[in-house]
């Protein structure tokens, strides 16, 4: 990897194009070098467990409505939609809109997490689309996947948003751009000008992650994804980019992110290096937010150890639970956010998921998780829950936001200590640095987990012979020729499909 320092430079300075980011992320995503094993069968888990999440969110209204908006918009010889048959085709960055509003909805497949965080996946269905519509092959899409999957994580290593409330889905538009341009083996002065479009309109804030969360959560990837498509098209057409996108003296990181005196060191791999980052990254075994995976694991255990009555496990002898964790838990998703709607009970599916209170109360309940029946309305307004919920609460520990922020993957951890105090005074407390599935974890996950997941999730919705259509198909990505990658989509009966409420689109 080449470590580059990325700063502010006044115009006068002319900054030469071979010294801006985004040239640099262009070279990278042109150069041609092979994809390595290990990194193509982990594209493959994460294709299975995209599909496997987007799926289970099939009906949920967000995908539903992008769905339906994606449909007003067909095109002969263009891409797949997720849960229609193979043969209804639509303008990829249509398709790449409902099918990452379906991955996204859950908040159920990948996740990187370093300075930023991210969901890498989300690259997924922008490039597919891409390659679908331009007859690709399953060799092509995995070159780039693993493109997407590169820049993605490099800039989340290195560039932290979220400190100056930017949404981290600015790093997902350069990333998807040069993933497109890789698949479609573009020249880097084209994936240079799409780069820098892309991150030019994917800029937001993380408000859709604050207070009220709403369905934008889902839509805010899958409109990146959209929106890296129409730069790679406008570069393609001979359009140009606002430039230096990243180091301009009016730009990204003079005034939304470090500002002037800003030093980010970006590492990108060196010419003829390998794109591993994929092999970084963590899946959900649970449907929570990722910085929730150990302490669900957690609590399974912790909770068995509260004092039964009568055979029940006596909630009301709890005095209350404190959670030890990195800065990052406690002011996203714990009581350091200073978010009252994390302890409502009538709060949204997509609320909930990002209260690590909630989460640690249900967890330790039910000594299970599941990505439907742990927000069911039923259950989030039991009595003992919101009882127990509003007795837990976050303070950061140091020592969990130094392993947060390590670089080494043997310490890196995204977990915490939970104490439960009783009231008779005794105490149970444990802590896990990393979920199971995670590759450190206690059972890291292999293909035969990405599957059981699919079936998991798919179950009741798919039939057997499509489930076992779609895993085939998957499994042989790359020798998949571009009339079988249009096969590489799970369809439901059409008949299974809600339709939402009409809008401008029909």
């Amino acid at each position: 990897m080449i470590i580059h320092d990325i700063r502010v430079h006044p115009e006068s300075d002319r900054l030469p194009r071979a010294d801006q980011l985004a040239w640099k992320i262009a070279r990278v995503a042109a150069d041609p070098v092979a994809v390595e094993p290990a990194a193509a069968e982990m594209i493959i888990n994460r294709i299975i467990d995209n599909a496997a999440v987007a799926i289970a969110a099939v009906n949920r209204h967000p995908v539903v409505t992008a769905r339906d908006q994606a449909l007003a918009h067909a095109r002969p010889g263009g891409a797949a939609v997720f849960g229609c048959d193979p043969r209804v085709r639509v303008h990829a960055e249509w398709a790449a809109w409902a099918n990452g509003t379906a991955v996204r909805e859950l908040d159920y497949h990948d996740t990187f997490l370093a300075a930023e965080y991210s969901h890498p996946g989300d690259n997924i269905p922008p490039i597919l689309a891409a390659a679908q519509q331009t007859g690709r092959s399953g060799a092509d899409l995995i070159r780039g996947i693993a493109t997407g999957y590169e820049i993605q994580v490099d800039l989340a290593r290195a560039i932290c948003l979220h400190r100056h409330k930017i949404d981290h889905v600015a790093h997902l538009g350069p990333s998807a751009a040069a993933g497109v341009g890789t698949l479609l083996a573009l020249a880097p002065e084209l994936i240079f000008q799409a780069v820098q479009q892309a991150l030019h309109v994917t800029t937001a804030t993380r408000q859709s992650r604050k207070g009220e969360i709403s369905s934008w959560k889902a839509f805010a990837p899958s409109h990146a994804g959209k929106l890296a498509i129409e730069a790679v098209d406008r570069a393609m057409r001979g359009e140009g980019a606002p430039s230096p996108i990243y180091e301009g003296e009016d730009s990204v990181i003079a005034w939304m992110l470090d500002g002037r005196d800003a030093h980010y060191k970006v590492p990108l791999p060196a010419e003829g290096e390998a794109k591993r980052a994929i092999l970084d990254t963590y899946t959900k075994e649970h449907s929570a937010e990722y910085q929730s995976q150990a302490l669900i694991d957690l609590c399974f255990r912790l909770g068995r150890q509260v004092p039964s009555r009568d055979g029940i496990q006596d909630w009301d002898a709890v005095r209350d639970v404190l959670i030890e964790t990195s800065h990052h838990t406690h002011t996203v998703i714990g009581t350091g956010s200073n978010d009252p709607q994390k302890f409502d009970p009538t709060a949204s599916r997509e609320t909930l998921d990002h209260s690590i209170m909630y989460i640690v109360a249900v967890a330790l309940q039910d000594g299970a998780w599941h990505h439907v029946r742990s927000y069911a309305p039923e259950r989030v307004l039991r009595a003992d829950t919101v009882a127990l919920w509003r007795r837990i609460r976050t303070v950061e520990d140091s020592r969990w936001t130094e392993r947060y922020h390590a670089t080494d993957p043997a310490i890196k951890a995204f977990g915490g200590r939970i104490i439960i105090t009783l009231r008779d005074g005794r105490v149970i407390a444990d802590e896990l640095a990393v979920g199971n599935a995670h590759t450190l974890g206690a059972t890291p996950w292999q293909r035969a987990d990405y599957i059981r997941k699919f079936e998991i999730l798919t179950e009741g919705i798919v039939e057997s012979p499509e489930s076992r259509r779609f895993l085939d198909i998957a499994q042989r990505l790359p020798t998949l020729d571009a009339e079988e990658l249009l096969r590489l989509n799970v369809a439901i009966p059409a008949a299974d499909l809600a339709v939402g409420l009409p809008g401008l689109f029909g």
